[in-house]
């Protein structure tokens, strides 16, 4: 499986300094981002159109690529390996809808070629995901937002088809468990609700996100969901108060920023690094939460994955049931803004 690294620093990572601040009011609700050649690119959560700003160094819109296509909820943004910005569509609070959405957006000089529009059906019906990465194959990847036991990662059984609907694959689990970092809408438990992801340039090291820490994993020969299954090293994004939102520079530094006008954008140098530098303690350090294993195989080719644990769940007894599902109540109330339409 390769090198095993820290699952938490401890204080070995630098903590994240400010680079600027989001002040244009257009920027209220930023859930995704993404950065390339010096230039950030931020989508807002939902939305009536397709639009991704353009920002400079400074945090300010130098240009915004739009397109008529109206989401239902947009949730994240990922780069694939050949520029082109991918919107992941797949929010869905209320578990109801039968399809998600991926819109493809060129950049630079593509740009005028218009978006293309991909419709995913789950193989197990409607999730809530806010979480999507595209792998150095251009092969998209989304990870879902789940209040009870692992989110899932699903991909696409086979080639995207415009409009689609193409089916989707369960292809792994990750999970993480609670720590101390403030921040986020709903205390505690934000922080094993996973909101966000990236990719370092070149597919390296795979970036997930909770509203209060981000878990950097290492990545060999582009298998995004055996990455998963490592141990990865945490970095505290303290103090975001609805942390949705995570990208890799060229140089490996991991931005994040919550949503709200005026909300800073944050860096820490060299995070990519530290996912791929081993510990002499690492044969020792205990698992961030329950780890993946293989189960069966799908038409996807790589094998579904389910968290260890009694019930495949990780909570083994009735109370433990009990307690999970009043928690969920609470936790979706406090999450449950209701989205247009």
């Amino acid at each position: 499986m390769g090198t095993t690294v820290r699952a938490d620093p401890a204080g070995s990572v630098p903590e994240p300094g400010v680079r600027c601040s989001f002040t244009d009011d257009r920027l209220d609700e930023v859930s995704g981002l993404a950065a390339r050649d010096g230039d950030v690119y931020a989508v807002n959560d939902g939305g009536t159109r397709v639009e991704v700003f353009v920002l400079d160094d400074g945090c300010a819109v130098r240009d915004v690529l739009r397109h008529p296509t109206d989401p239902y909820d947009v949730e994240d943004l990922a780069l694939g390996p050949d520029g082109t910005l991918w919107l992941g569509d797949t929010g869905d609070n209320r578990r109801r809808r039968e399809t998600v959405a991926l819109h493809a957006v060129p950049r630079g000089t593509d740009r005028d070629a218009g978006a293309a529009l991909y419709r995913l059906t789950y193989p197990d019906g409607p999730h809530d995901a806010e979480a999507l990465v595209v792998d150095e194959d251009g092969v998209p990847h989304i990870i879902t937002k789940d209040v009870l036991g692992p989110s899932a990662v699903y991909r696409p059984a086979g080639p995207l088809t415009a409009p689609g609907p193409t089916p989707l694959d369960k292809v792994g689990t990750v999970s993480h468990t609670p720590t101390d970092t403030p921040g986020g809408p709903v205390g505690g438990v934000g922080s094993t609700l996973i909101t966000g992801a990236a990719l370092a340039r070149g597919g390296s090291v795979l970036a997930v996100r909770t509203y209060t820490d981000a878990y950097l994993y290492p990545v060999d020969d582009g298998d995004l969901p055996a990455a998963l299954e490592r141990q990865p090293v945490r970095i505290p994004l303290p103090d975001e108060p609805q942390g949705e939102s995570l990208a890799f520079t060229d140089d490996g530094a991991l931005l994040s920023v919550s949503e709200g006008v005026g909300s800073p954008l944050r860096v820490v140098p060299d995070a990519a690094a530290l996912a791929r530098t081993p510990s002499p303690d690492d044969a020792t350090e205990p698992a961030p939460g329950p780890r993946t294993r293989p189960e069966n195989t799908g038409s996807g080719g790589r094998a579904d994955t389910a968290s260890d644990g009694a019930d495949g769940s990780g909570i083994a007894t009735l109370p433990g049931v009990l307690v999970a599902l009043g928690l969920a109540a609470v936790v979706m109330v406090g999450l449950g803004r209701l989205r247009r339409r």
